[in-house]
């Protein structure tokens, strides 16, 4: 294996996720394919060609010459659009199709990685033009990839792997994106801690302090006298942190202790992906 040691947990992760998904749409039914995901607008059929695409883009693969229709309600922007091509390309393609080419797909990338050499520090093409180094690319892409995992374990009622590797990467990954939620877009106020005290099959107590300034940091300190304090499972952090749910809908999910505006504010900021 010629993959560098810091790659290897991304890699692994990757392979644990993609492996799920394979075992868990292989057996589907046409019908099954069409069910409803919790990622918006998208079906276990588009969460599949997503995925698939992800892993095209990963190989380097020329993307797809389309025109998205114009009544895709739940694309907004350019990251949307960009992400929904992949999607929409395939979505009259049949459950042997989509299942062939996961298949192929993932044959294809367990051999690049076999025979991936290059330093984590190395730039690769990310979307929309941009670079982003190996390592990050690899990193983000474990944790979309166990992101959408979880995304078709919930349509099709299989739950599970909610510790698995690619689990430690999305905590790491969710809990780097809350100093911007609670200093930038809550607007938290200065000199301040935020906790947050996760239970679940991943436990972890971590404190957002906000500095002087209004910088957020994370922390693994205990704070005294936090602003606010909010407790909740693994499983509810994962899904308002990457848009599954909103706040309401998982109330009795959350215990949120702090003055009501900045708690308020925090939850309605939380997600930071989507």
């Amino acid at each position: 294996m010629s993959l560098h040691p810091t790659l290897q947990p991304y890699a692994d992760a990757w392979t644990h996720s993609i492996e799920a998904i394979s075992e868990l749409v292989t057996p589907l039914v046409e019908g099954e394919w069409n069910r409803r995901t919790p990622c918006p607008g998208w079906s276990v059929r588009d969460v599949v060609s997503h995925v698939i695409g992800l892993d095209c883009e990963m190989l380097g693969d020329p993307r797809p010459i389309h025109t998205l229709p114009r009544d895709l309600f739940h694309v907004t922007n350019d990251q949307q659009r960009y992400m929904e091509m992949q999607v929409d390309v395939r979505r009259h393609h049949t459950a042997p199709e989509m299942t062939s080419e996961l298949e192929y797909v993932i044959i294809r990338r367990n051999r690049q990685l076999r025979n991936e050499s290059r330093d984590p520090g190395a730039k690769v093409r990310a979307p929309l033009g941009t670079e982003l180094t190996l390592e990050e690319s690899m990193r983000g892409h474990a944790f979309n990839v166990w992101v959408h995992e979880q995304d078709l374990r919930a349509a099709l009622g299989r739950p599970g792997n909610l510790d698995s590797p690619g689990a430690h990467i999305a905590r790491d990954v969710l809990l780097g994106e809350m100093p911007a939620v609670v200093a930038e877009k809550a607007n938290a106020p200065r000199s301040s801690a935020i906790v947050f005290d996760v239970h679940g099959p991943i436990e972890f107590l971590r404190t957002i302090r906000v500095d002087i300034q209004g910088r957020g940091t994370l922390e693994t300190a205990p704070a005294l006298g936090p602003a606010a304090t909010f407790t909740l499972d693994w499983e509810t952090f994962v899904r308002l942190a990457c848009g599954r749910t909103t706040p309401d809908a998982v109330a009795d999910r959350v215990k949120a202790e702090g003055e009501p505006e900045l708690t308020a504010a925090i939850l309605r900021n939380f997600a930071v992906t989507q």
